[in-house]
């Protein structure tokens, strides 16, 4: 199985190897969330391609993600820079490896991967991608927001948090040192970005119905003694504890469960960069750069 290379240097840190349950606390949402909204700026348009419920091969996404920064960097230096652009989609099977993730947590031999394997220039160690698992690439210039790497990671999993709370009634929260937003042990939102004269790429993945058996060929974010949950099996938990049928749940069907945490993503991901959507058709074209 062939690895992509890049040896560009990221600016994300990596996630740190331990285990959050062990080494580390939890942040309160409400602090952060109070953080990230002290300062209320008019709202940037964004330009939105919706693939929702499409399955996109890794390596199209990525060249696409790399493609807009191209296009993004010579309207900075002209001061034309006038949209963000967000894409939220699921992927066909695939792993990811960060600039520098090592191989050490990848419980395979790279030259039999059971799915594609793809090192990229994001931050963070490896992770697994594939159907029943939101993925958003916001590609946006903080110059427009706030120039703050920290700002940015934190905002991101504040989307996720207030998803979780607002729609399914999850307590979920961030563990201090790590990237990423869990609930009890297990953690169901992984966070991984590359950033380029202040202009952002890669972004976070979100288990909705995702199955968790291929995590278990990886050490996921290179964190040992960590479980991966989903919004689908933690639903299916909480109705088990509460005595209720699941079959009588609306969010048990898969497909209305992506569609409730799409919906739901998108509203919070708004609020929290506020932003404004304009929504834009991706062609089959828009993949293959031309």
């Amino acid at each position: 199985m062939i690895i992509f290379v890049n040896p560009n240097f990221s600016l994300s840190p990596l996630s740190l190897t331990r285990s959050p349950s062990k080494t580390a606390h939890k942040i309160h949402s409400s602090i952060i969330s109070s953080i990230i909204s002290m300062t209320h700026k008019p709202r940037r348009r964004c330009d939105y391609y919706d693939l929702h419920k499409e399955l996109i091969p890794y390596l199209e996404a990525w060249t696409w993600q790399k493609a807009i920064v191209k296009e993004r960097k010579p309207l900075i230096e002209k001061q034309e820079d006038f949209s963000d652009t967000l894409i939220i989609l699921q992927h066909q099977p695939v792993y990811t490896l960060g600039t520098g993730s090592s191989e050490e947590y990848l419980n395979f031999d790279v030259k039999n991967a059971p799915f594609d394997l793809y090192r990229t220039e994001r931050g963070g160690e490896v992770t697994y991608h594939g159907p029943g698992q939101l993925v958003m690439y916001p590609i946006i210039n903080l110059r427009y927001h706030k120039m703050d790497l920290h700002w940015y990671l934190r905002a991101l999993e504040e989307v996720v948090i207030r998803v979780l709370s607002a729609t399914f009634s999850i307590d979920a929260s961030r563990v201090d040192g790590l990237t990423g937003v869990w609930v009890g042990d297990q953690k169901l939102a992984a966070i991984g970005i590359k950033v380029s004269q202040w202009i952002t790429f890669h972004g976070l993945a979100l288990n909705v119905t995702t199955d968790i058996a291929p995590f278990h060929q990886i050490v996921p974010c290179g964190i040992r003694d960590s479980k991966v949950g989903s919004i689908k099996r933690l639903l299916r938990e909480n109705l088990s504890l509460d005595g209720h049928r699941a079959a009588n749940n609306d969010h048990t069907d898969d497909s209305k469960l992506i569609d409730i945490a799409y919906k739901s993503l998108i509203r919070e991901f708004c609020d929290v960069f506020q932003i404004d959507l304009q929504p834009k058709f991706a062609s089959f074209d828009v993949f293959h750069g031309s």
